[in-house]
């Protein structure tokens, strides 16, 4: 059910001889009451509540392990789904406000070197449903504010599904979500950022750029080989001329590789008079790997070389690092056997 638009649902009802107004019903006890079950559905016929429990599905997520940080703020689940395999989701409470951090694919094509999820590889897109679904697997313990697809794999490599999903999540008859509380992470797919400039989505738009130069940032993040930072940064400059938006650099500062002087003179210089912050991220380490955050020291030399530079920017708060929250980590403990990956050339 949740992989259907509106229209989907009621050309489906219609089908089944149902009048008009049924869709509305059956669209609100979904995305507004956030029902688990049609029996819940109280207003429906019961002839009706019955056959969509015979003909269609509510269950695409099921929760398999879930870590929380000691003071409860942070919280992830890694869900099954329907065909085994397995995704994360986080939840960070704020004072005044909740995100869910939701995945868009099951696992990921672009290899990023700092990434667990990236270096698990790609076994498939999530449908429309199943990325609505985890914002819903929250919703239903107590309303979120925000959503952030900086979850597992690109949001923009899943063009399709993604945009569905936050169409439902924004749909005014049902979750209702304002669109400028969801954000959209790319590592940067140059054609998905010119299509989301040109449907004009009022969401905002993060781009992981982590180097300020080609060489290095090749080294961190492959798909710069295919798209550069000149091709990335022209893309970018034409969202934010069509649609206004400021847009959102995200840096993860790890040591000795990328937390520089060089790199962050250079970083100034490339978006000298970009409507644009950046979001500085001591890196979240990822077992296995040699990788190490940045000291405090050189985090806060960074971020005062780019200020001085006149580039807003700020220091993420750290979050669910002892409860390994970074993308793909907690799958990867708990070694998930079932999914059969493969790596996709970008």
């Amino acid at each position: 059910m949740y992989d259907l638009t509106y229209e989907q649902l009621e050309e489906l009802l219609a089908g089944w001889g149902e009048p008009h107004f049924r869709a509305d019903q059956v669209w609100g006890w979904l995305y507004r009451s956030l029902a688990a079950d049609f029996e819940a559905m109280t207003n429906l016929p019961r002839r009706l509540r019955a056959r969509l429990a015979a003909e269609t599905d509510l269950t695409l997520l099921t929760p398999l392990a879930e870590r929380q940080s000691p003071g409860g703020q942070t919280r992830k689940v890694l869900f099954r789904l329907r065909d085994g395999q397995t995704i994360e989701s986080v939840l960070m409470g704020y004072r005044q406000r909740r995100t869910a951090c939701i995945s868009t694919q099951v696992g990921c094509a672009l290899g990023c070197v700092f990434c667990a999820t990236g270096q698990s590889g790609l076994a498939r897109n999530l449908s429309a449903g199943e990325i609505v679904a985890q914002v819903l697997h929250f919703a239903r313990e107590s309303p979120i504010s925000n959503v952030v697809l900086m979850g597992m794999g690109e949001p923009l490599a899943n063009y399709a599904a993604t945009r569905q999903a936050i169409a439902t999540l924004t749909d005014r008859r049902g979750y209702h979500l304002g669109a400028r509380r969801i954000t959209l992470s790319t590592v940067g797919l140059v054609p998905g950022i010119r299509q989301l400039a040109e449907e004009g989505l009022p969401i905002n738009l993060a781009v992981s750029l982590h180097a300020a130069d080609d060489r290095l940032r090749s080294q961190l993040v492959p798909v710069n080989r295919r798209y550069g930072l000149a091709e990335l940064l022209a893309a970018v400059r034409d969202y934010i001329a069509r649609t206004g938006r400021r847009v959102t650099f995200e840096y993860a500062l790890i040591a000795g590789i990328n937390d520089t002087p060089e790199q962050a003179g250079k970083l100034a210089g490339l978006l000298s008079g970009l409507l644009c912050h950046v979001n500085l991220i001591p890196l979240n380490p990822t077992p296995g790997s040699s990788l190490r955050p940045s000291p405090r020291a050189r985090v806060d030399a960074f971020r005062d070389e780019l200020a001085a530079r006149g580039i807003p920017v700020t220091v993420r708060l750290r979050r669910g690092i002892g409860i390994e929250a970074g993308c793909g980590q907690l799958r990867r403990r708990q070694g998930d056997t079932t999914c059969n990956f493969v790596q996709k050339q970008v």
